[in-house]
């Protein structure tokens, strides 16, 4: 791994945690007018506690070393949950820029996921020969 591809990892990956760390506590907690966006988008307000649980316990699978599969899960809940978002804001006729703070963070889960570091991939396992 280059030293670029390193910091472009580590800065987005600084970026999304921070973004899914604050977004999933705010969420957990019902504050920072979550609920009222919730409310809007047409969605039961207990989600936030289940997308804020989930952000947290995304942020840590991603941070510790090793556990690469549930490394892939979390970028690709993460993925789901920032795409369904940016969906949700856009069907709803709400203004792009209600839409904007997922899609950032849709975007840093991209670039993470793309510059992480081999010891953080999921390998395939490759086939003895006979």
């Amino acid at each position: 791994m280059t030293k670029r591809n390193k910091i472009i990892y580590w800065i987005t990956t600084g970026f999304l945690a921070f973004g899914m760390t604050a977004g999933g506590v705010q969420q957990l907690l019902q504050t920072g007018g979550y609920v009222d966006i919730v409310s809007r988008l047409g969605y039961p307000i207990y989600m936030l506690s289940i997308l804020g649980a989930w952000k947290i316990l995304g942020v840590v699978a991603i941070l510790v070393p090793k556990f690469p599969l549930v490394k892939e899960w979390a970028y690709a809940g993460f993925f789901f949950a920032m795409s369904g978002a940016a969906a949700s804001h856009m069907t709803m006729g709400q203004p792009f820029s209600e839409a904007l703070p997922s899609l950032i963070l849709l975007t840093m889960t991209v670039l993470s996921w793309y510059f992480r570091p081999d010891s953080r991939k999921l390998m395939a396992v490759k086939p003895k020969n006979s």
